[in-house]
């Protein structure tokens, strides 16, 4: 079976405008330009996947029926349905896990689950965990300073770019399209 290239994208400070422990679906403000920016990605043929920590549910702040409700407020702001999985990991810091970021647990099951060619593939994020994580499973990286961005020193991505647009840009100019 054909493997697809895939971008794998952190929610929070990424996509959407930071809140901690958001669990109010009023909260919820996707950036400017994301849903286009995600669509440019779609029809350049990559699968879309959402994989984020949400530490509010392990710490007791954030119900999963939260988090749902977020989600779901979230993908009713991007428009179209573009996103193929959501990924997140309810563990606390701290908390044994093969899933929390900067593990590469949550990208290698959807690479397993989807047929994801991982070595044609991004992370884009706007922390050090997110690049960390896309480097473990053997992707291309992208820093957005957006978020968190701007405080992640130390970080060592293949690319850095000012918000998702910019991001979305360098993926589709680096990736070698299959040929057909």
């Amino acid at each position: 079976m054909q493997q697809t290239p895939a971008v794998f994208l952190d929610r929070d400070g990424t996509l959407m405008e930071e809140v901690e422990y958001c669990r109010n679906p009023a909260q919820v403000r996707v950036f400017a330009g994301v849903p286009e920016a995600l669509r440019q990605l779609k029809h350049a043929g990559f699968k879309l996947f959402l994989i984020t920590n949400q530490s509010g549910i392990g710490r007791g702040l954030v119900s999963e029926n939260d988090f749902d409700a977020v989600q779901r407020e979230f993908l009713c702001q991007l428009g179209a349905p573009v996103i193929d999985g959501v990924y997140f990991a309810p563990e606390a810091p701290g908390q044994p896990s093969p899933r929390r970021k900067p593990a590469p647990g949550m990208l290698l099951e959807a690479a397993a689950e989807h047929h994801l060619d991982l070595s044609a593939s991004w992370f884009i994020g706007d922390k050090s965990s997110d690049i960390e994580t896309g480097r473990a499973a053997g992707t291309r990286t992208i820093l957005v300073l957006t978020g968190y961005g701007r405080q992640q020193a130390g970080c060592h991505p293949d690319f850095i770019a000012e918000s998702v647009i910019e991001a979305v840009a360098s993926v589709i100019l680096n990736s070698v399209r299959p040929a057909g």
